[in-house]
């Protein structure tokens, strides 16, 4: 998650806010003479921030314009202000004749979901969400998921990433670097699967350098989403507390903005950061002397593919899972190497680890996948 894991919601309806809001740099249109799928017309809902934040929102709208200029379609990107623009924002494009929506980040779940309910002939994608639906396939605020949404909702494809597998490198690193032998991570909540799997990954990648590794574990939050993944302030609070009572030399965080202030607090106690979702060595400049790896979603390459099988009448409804095998996951470059004593043979673990995944020969997940159980 992420950088970002997040968790929040959305809101309501018009037309002219894509056109005013959708910059010059935020539209791409490919040569008249260009294949299948130039009559598609790709709009892009980016949660609330800027399209250039570096992570969710870029990666995703990079990969909407990647896919716009191989198939020659047009693509554009809108902005929220705030929540309450979701519904409004997706209407817009939908007003405008758009025929496929991408919805970017957990918090537009709810929005995508009425909107592909209610518009039955327009392709949906959202990003980093399973879609969890009631058995008319309107949004499940229970989040029982009753209906199956890839017959209720045929045309919408939620984009979910393996994140174990990365979370399984991240902790390759983190043992491989720790001098103490005493690793930590931090979630948002031990509710979502998505961040529980990239920790339960974290502590098997560990413990497959150091079989007696120990690996401290803490949330932000039982259950406020906002300060789970929303405040970094928060972030850097309980983790400045966590790193000296818990004694590691090297910390992960899976908790969105919440843990920007983890790596804040990890840079100023002078340990190592891993970063997640994305590369957050560039994303998060603030603590890239402490940052030596992040474990990555491909979200470009993930927003892109799920769009040409749009184009190629192939996507189909439910979830589209991307992970090693169809390299929908990956490790960044290794970072501060000499500082952080990093070994010259960690980047072939890491190779070695990641073609296993891509065989499907390495187990990066207990049996109760995305279910957190104390260690």
């Amino acid at each position: 998650m992420t950088g970002k894991v997040r968790n929040v919601l959305a809101l309501l309806a018009a037309s002219v806010l894509v056109a005013s809001a959708c910059t010059s740099s935020g539209a791409t249109t490919a040569p008249s003479t260009a294949p299948t799928g130039s009559n598609l017309k790709i709009g892009v809902a980016l949660d609330v921030g800027r399209v250039d934040d570096k992570n969710f929102n870029q990666f995703s709208w990079e990969g909407a314009k990647q896919a716009a200029d191989a198939l020659g379609a047009t693509a554009n990107y809108v902005v929220p202000k705030d929540a309450s623009d979701y519904d409004k924002n997706i209407q817009g494009f939908i007003d405008q004749g758009y025929n496929v929506v991408v919805g970017v980040g957990f918090n537009l779940g709810t929005a995508v979901v009425k909107a592909a309910k209610a518009n039955p002939n327009v392709s949906f994608v959202i990003v980093d969400v399973a879609p969890c639906v009631d058995e008319t396939g309107a949004p499940d605020s229970t989040f029982s998921c009753k209906g199956d949404a890839s017959k209720l909702l045929p045309k919408l494809t939620g984009i979910q990433f393996q994140e174990d597998q990365v979370g399984y490198l991240a902790g390759i690193v983190a043992a491989s670097t720790s001098k103490k032998g005493v690793i930590g991570q931090l979630g948002g909540v031990n509710s979502n699967p998505a961040v529980v799997k990239y920790l339960q990954g974290y502590i098997l990648g560990a413990q497959s350098i150091n079989p007696n590794i120990k690996v401290e574990t803490a949330f932000f939050s039982t259950g406020d989403p906002v300060k789970a993944y929303g405040d970094p302030t928060w972030g850097k609070t309980f983790s400045a507390q966590f790193i000296p009572q818990k004694g590691v030399d090297v910390v992960f965080q899976v908790a969105g903005s919440t843990g920007n202030g983890a790596l804040d607090a990890a840079c100023d106690a002078g340990i190592w950061g891993i970063g997640v979702d994305v590369d957050q060595y560039l994303s998060y400049p603030n603590a890239s002397k402490c940052i030596i790896f992040s474990a990555e979603k491909k979200l470009s390459k993930a927003v892109s593919d799920s769009i040409k099988a749009i184009a190629a009448g192939t996507a189909k409804g439910g979830v589209s899972l991307f992970n090693a095998a169809n390299d929908g996951v990956g490790g960044s470059p290794l970072y501060n190497a000499t500082a952080a004593g990093l070994p010259a043979e960690l980047q072939g673990k890491l190779d070695t680890a990641f073609a296993a995944m891509k065989a499907g020969t390495l187990k990066t997940c207990p049996d109760k996948c995305g279910t957190w159980t104390a260690p």
